[in-house]
């Protein structure tokens, strides 16, 4: 994706960001032309994705423990963490997308310290059309 700011942003975040939803969110056209409307939806499903992970890992040993073996129940629950721990780059990688869509800037930082972000001279809510 080019960096918040560049002529190709908005085009490339909207890209992306259809990457993260499920494929039938691509026949919205709205969502084309309202990034951030595409970005609000996809914070709500990977943030569902999210939760669906962490509930699948709480419930996992107990609900398995019938029809899978000890050794494949631990190798579900390390599926379970690698696959939460991508989901949740993904969600956080996503409220950074919404927030640079809706005209948020953001200072470079040391790399110890989270980036802050400041206001932007604009605000932009709609996309290309």
């Amino acid at each position: 994706m080019h960096p918040p700011g560049s002529e190709d942003f908005e085009s490339t975040a909207i890209g992306w960001l259809l990457d993260v939803v499920p494929p039938d969110y691509r026949l919205h056209g709205v969502l084309r032309r309202y990034p951030v409307a595409l970005a609000a939806m996809a914070r709500y499903h990977a943030k569902a994705c999210v939760e669906g992970a962490r509930e699948g890992y709480r419930t996992a040993r107990t609900e398995l423990a019938d029809s899978l073996p000890p050794h494949a129940i631990d190798t579900v629950l390390a599926a379970y963490r690698k696959e939460g721990a991508r989901l949740a780059a993904t969600a956080r990688a996503v409220g950074l997308v919404e927030r640079a869509l809706r005209g948020e800037a953001f200072t470079p930082t040391l790399a110890s310290q989270p980036a802050a972000p400041r206001p932007a001279g604009g605000h932009r809510g709609g996309g290309s059309a």
